[in-house]
């Protein structure tokens, strides 16, 4: 079985949007081997996985740009639970991948 991060209070400077955050930017790294990054500012946190996957963080939870409505010309988001980092990085790497899997834009 695999280890698993679970979220948990945290005490120091840190928001609670940025410390969940760098928990899923540790999920990601240590469970799918994906480099991310963190960035923070006006009460949320940002884990900057790859072009065109950019995930949102309030600290209570994370939400992600998951396809395109091409019927409603919209975009669909995904969401998941900032209690729940391993699980969350789960989801998030099956987006990494199919985005990795893409074919370029403009591409013959």
């Amino acid at each position: 079985m695999q280890k698993q991060i679970i979220a948990a209070l945290d005490s120091g400077n840190r928001t609670q949007a940025q410390w969940s955050a760098e928990l899923l930017r540790d999920a990601l790294r240590t469970e799918h081997g994906i480099q991310a990054d963190t960035h923070v500012g006006y009460g949320l946190a940002l884990v900057s996985v790859w072009v065109g996957l950019l995930v949102w963080c309030d600290g209570d939870w994370y939400w992600w740009r998951a396809n395109w409505d091409e019927r409603r010309k919209r975009v669909v988001y995904a969401c998941h639970t900032a209690m729940e980092p391993s699980h969350a990085a789960q989801r998030v790497a099956f987006r990494y991948t199919e985005l990795r899997n893409q074919p370029e834009n403009g591409a013959a």
